[in-house]
């Protein structure tokens, strides 16, 4: 029987500690960074675009002069883009991780099926745009419009919703749905009422980080062909239309320098759109904590 050398571990104890304080510094010291960096970003767009950001800019279209310019065809494209993509994408990557981890079969294929979709969420974007360009806007003739749009950004964030659905679902415990089919719920009833309640909180989180990619994505519209400068109001998803990422491209691409902060007041909106959005999930995804 080997015997353990007490002069040995009191050796080790001192080394492993240090080791141990080393690492947190550096874990420390990176995250310290990343907040200073985001400081310093945040100290510079606020004071670069906050001038802008008055009750006109909300009311004027894009401009040739920067003091007349403003975010009103942009912003109003964003909420109609996000109108086709939230239920698109929410149904469709909801829909298809209840079939894999609830109905499919396991065996091969669908294994095969579920890295496919985890490998699709790291292809870049303008792939998904070129996949748009053929399939919605040349094939199905639907035009530089904004249900073109909107469902090539539904493509884009589709795989990272399916796999956040899929991990959630997956986390619910057994106990729970071995109690509903002992109460003589069917299936489906269990997955309804069991299921998808308890699993609401990491679908939440999932799927508002994938909407809130699409709606600061801006390669895959460059491709599609979104035009960077309109002068009107959508009426229909049939219409032409314009976004706050392409339009704040649109400013920073212009040599004035009036326009940089001009386009500065414009990520400022495109930001607080972002709140907005999280605030929302958040305040759902507590309401389910609470209840599961």
């Amino acid at each position: 029987m080997k015997l353990i050398n007490k002069n040995h571990v009191v050796k080790k104890m001192p080394t492993r500690l240090a080791v141990n304080s080393i690492c947190k510094g550096l874990f420390f010291l990176a995250t310290l960074f990343g907040l200073l960096v985001l400081a310093i970003l945040f100290y510079r767009i606020l004071t670069q675009g906050i001038g802008h950001l008055n009750f006109d800019f909300f009311q004027n279209f894009a401009s040739r002069r920067p003091e007349e310019a403003g975010v009103k065809a942009a912003l109003i494209g964003s909420i109609w883009l996000m109108a086709v993509v939230t239920p698109v994408s929410l149904l469709l990557g909801v829909g298809t991780a209840i079939y894999l981890e609830e109905y499919a079969r396991k065996n091969w294929i669908t294994s095969f099926i579920k890295l496919n979709i985890s490998n699709l969420a790291g292809v870049p974007s303008i792939v998904f745009g070129l996949l748009g360009l053929t399939v919605f806007v040349r094939a199905l003739a639907l035009d530089r419009s904004v249900l073109a749009a909107g469902l090539t950004m539904s493509l884009l964030v589709l795989p990272v919703i399916i796999v956040a659905a899929q991990e959630a679902i997956r986390s619910v415990p057994r106990d729970l749905r071995e109690a509903s089919y002992g109460m003589g719920a069917t299936k489906w009833q269990t997955i309804l009422k069991v299921v998808l309640p308890a699993a609401i909180p990491g679908i939440l989180t999932g799927g508002i980080l994938a909407l809130s990619r699409a709606i600061g994505e801006t390669a895959p519209l460059v491709v599609v062909g979104i035009p960077l400068f309109i002068a009107f109001l959508p009426q229909s998803v049939m219409d032409t239309f314009t976004v706050l990422p392409m339009q704040i491209y649109n400013w920073t691409s212009r040599p004035q320098e009036e326009f940089q902060q001009v386009a500065a007041a414009g990520i400022i909106v495109l930001l607080a759109l972002l709140i907005l959005m999280n605030s929302i999930a958040v305040i759902i995804r507590n309401k389910f904590q609470k209840r599961y």
